[in-house]
């Protein structure tokens, strides 16, 4: 069974190709800022994505009609529950309209491998959207009525990470307390309770550390003041597209902001040590969600390869619990892996309900 693996992200275009559960090839491909952003809308970004998978495939010697099935990353649909979720019009649909608020460019995996799969009469699936939602109820209040946070994290990366650590321990991850920092292009960060992704920061919404290409959270009052020069289609796009290094720097690369530090550039040295401070000081807020009863913090993503992101997080939250890290990401095999195993009968396939998954508190005006 030949499983085409689609993983659109918000400065790289991640494509695998397995047989069963092995790797045949995986590709990925850096896109700086400026490459996507002459594109208006994420939706945009569709032929040219869509080309570079068939480019990959003709590269490795493969045609697109020999794959079996079809596997993208997800979200920006309805909430969702974590798992195998078979890819239907209505998934597609509300996908393609961002039904769910947040318009990160996860959501391509799943539209791609839809519409391929319907090119070549295949079956198309995603695991563990970007929108799966845990959270407990205290999480989602702010101090606006009505107003509320939701659910936008790096579930893919995160939960494989704390799965495969919780093995390592001889553990199952339902009996564990984690905090997971995703860090890349985007970071979230987020406290895994006994299994499940109970608070985190919003990546792509304007919520904790900045990021390359996101804000994170910045104080209201300078932001509507920001809004009333700029306006707010520019903002939302910061949000997550153009904000973080893109806006201080006019790049997403990392290694080019990195050089910067490493030849003591000032202005480098202070934005690149503000991002670790304020990743440090969510896992702290994590900490403090989980009660102090942490079994691990576990650091996963791109930004592994630089040494001083990892001793700068240990220097600040050594003391909490055992920093582990996971380099890159286990988002390719566990998409994979999931989806194989489900059509061996192995793990339920789960259908798109077409409705959050939470809708309000129950019995309380909020």
């Amino acid at each position: 069974m030949k499983l085409l693996v689609i993983n659109p992200g918000s400065t790289s275009t991640k494509i695998s190709l397995y047989e069963n559960t092995e790797a045949v090839f995986e590709e990925n491909i850096f896109h700086d800022a400026p490459e996507l952003l002459r594109f208006p809308h994420v939706n945009d970004q569709m032929p040219f994505r869509r080309q570079l998978i068939l480019d990959v495939l003709r590269k490795h010697g493969e045609k697109l009609e020999n794959v079996d099935v079809f596997v993208g990353r997800g979200g920006s649909a309805y909430s969702q529950h974590e798992g195998v979720t078979g890819i239907d019009e209505t998934l597609y649909q509300d996908t393609l309209q961002a039904v769910g608020g947040s318009d990160h460019p996860a959501k391509l995996g799943v539209m791609l491998a839809y519409v391929l799969g319907r090119e070549t009469g295949k079956p198309a699936y995603t695991l563990d959207p970007t929108n799966v939602d845990e959270l407990i109820d205290e999480a989602r209040l702010t101090g606006i009525q009505g107003v509320y946070r939701n659910a936008q994290f790096h579930v893919l990366n995160q939960k494989a990470v704390a799965r495969t650590h919780a093995a390592k321990m001889g553990k199952r991850y339902e009996d564990c307390n984690f905090i997971v920092a995703h860090i890349d292009g985007g970071i979230t960060v987020n406290a895994h309770r006994k299994g499940r992704m109970i608070d985190g920061n919003v990546g792509a919404g304007g919520d904790g550390p900045y990021t390359p290409t996101r804000i994170g959270s910045v104080p209201v009052l300078p932001l509507l003041d920001y809004i009333d020069r700029h306006g707010t289609d520019e903002v939302r796009k910061m949000c997550s597209r153009s904000g973080g290094f893109v806006s201080m720097f006019g790049t997403a690369d990392g290694d080019a902001v990195h050089r910067r530090v490493l030849e003591g550039d000032p202005k480098a040295v202070l934005v690149w040590n503000g991002m670790i401070y304020q990743i440090g000081k969510m896992i702290g807020e994590m900490a403090a969600v989980l009660q102090g009863s942490v079994d691990g913090i576990l650091l996963t993503g791109g930004y592994m390869r630089f040494p001083d992101v990892v001793s700068g997080i240990r220097s600040m939250c050594g003391w909490i619990a055992e920093i582990s890290v996971y380099p890159g990401e286990m988002e390719q095999e566990a998409l994979a892996t999931a989806v194989y195993e489900a059509l061996e009968g192995r793990r339920p396939i789960r259908q798109y309900e077409g409705k959050p998954v939470w809708n309000g508190f129950e019995g309380i005006d909020l």
